[in-house]
């Protein structure tokens, strides 16, 4: 147990301490007041006293006073003990049991109808999220992180909302979309899956990894990763790709490749426009075997007051019993 306010105890208990020291004194001086006149008035009383009736009662009366005593000093020091706030500690760690998505979104300009369905299916599916992690990343030229892996629902909908809302944009390019133009060519889906697969963090982890990957492949320039590359890593991290590919069908060959690096990590790869959609796809992530991600121990303090209370409150009541029953 600790207190938060130690130094209350400390001033009751030294003002019982004075308030006893000053009853005796006045006790001593009030019997050194009384003289021998005072004391003779009753005759023969060293014969009373040592009837054995007397000192029973005598003792009888001592032990009660004693009592009063000792009540009131518990009651005291219990109400000072209350007022300190004693106080227990428990350790928390926090478990989340629940998979990572990383939504990997490719924003050239012919991608924006797809993403703005991916977005507001994954808004839509927010509220029926149980502690999933959900991390949003954006790609043309050059990677751009808009939030990292983060439960937050609500800070992830503002987000996602915000995001939607952007690829409204007639002129002026959007303050977060600038960093996606920094490299030379356009859908650099390389460059994009690998920082995606980079965003999860936890590496020692045994954790269900997914990341939800929206491109038509249809690649414009010379990227740092090749797309074979970032999906070798992704698998060599436990990193799982859902490809979701808007032109499944015009061009065979780049859908060839675009499902061959989503299955060489054990994912796989949807046309969006077939019977399968977004939702479907994340019913399939969250099937994954879910496990454990331990947060930073906490220590929590509580107010643990119910049993000085509790001792308080008889210490009363005894006190009140005892004194109505000696009639003082």
């Amino acid at each position: 147990m600790a207190l938060a306010n130690w130094w209350v105890v400390l001033v009751v208990v030294g003002t019982a301490v004075v308030a006893i020291a000053i009853g005796v004194l006045l006790g001593l001086r009030g019997g050194a007041k009384t003289d021998a006149h005072e004391r003779a008035r009753v005759a023969r009383a060293e014969r009373l006293r040592a009837l054995p009736t007397f000192r029973q009662a005598l003792n009888r009366r001592v032990l009660a006073l004693s009592g009063i005593l000792l009540l009131g000093v518990i009651a005291v020091v219990s109400a000072g003990v209350v007022a300190a706030r004693p106080m227990s500690s428990q350790t928390i760690q926090p478990v989340n049991t629940s998979r990572d998505i990383m939504l990997c979104l490719d924003v050239s300009g012919s991608m924006s109808e797809v993403d703005v369905e991916v977005l507001t299916v994954f808004e839509e599916l927010l509220d029926s999220f149980e502690g999933e992690r959900i991390g949003l990343t954006i790609f043309n030229s050059s990677p751009v992180q808009i939030f990292p892996l983060t439960d937050d629902y609500p800070f992830i909908r503002e987000h996602l909302q915000s995001i939607r809302e952007s690829f409204d944009y007639l002129d002026e390019v959007p303050e977060h979309w600038v960093g996606t133009l920094n490299g030379n060519g356009a859908s650099l889906i390389g460059d994009g899956l690998a920082a995606c697969a980079m965003a999860f963090d936890h590496p020692d982890d045994e954790r269900s990894r997914s990341i939800i990957f929206a491109t038509d492949n249809e690649i414009n320039g010379a990227s740092i990763v090749t797309l074979d590359e970032a999906a070798a890593y992704s698998a060599s991290v436990g990193v799982r790709v859902f490809a979701l590919n808007p032109v499944e069908g015009k061009d065979a060959d780049v859908s060839a490749e675009l499902t061959r690096a989503a299955e060489a990590t054990g994912g796989q790869a949807y046309g969006l426009r077939d019977t399968t959609t977004v939702s479907d796809i994340v019913a399939q992530v969250q099937e994954q075997e879910a496990t454990e991600l331990k947060g930073q121990a906490q220590v929590v303090w509580t107010d643990t007051p119910n049993l000085w209370i509790v001792v308080l409150l008889v210490a009363m009541l005894s006190f009140v019993v005892v004194l109505w029953r000696v009639k003082l």
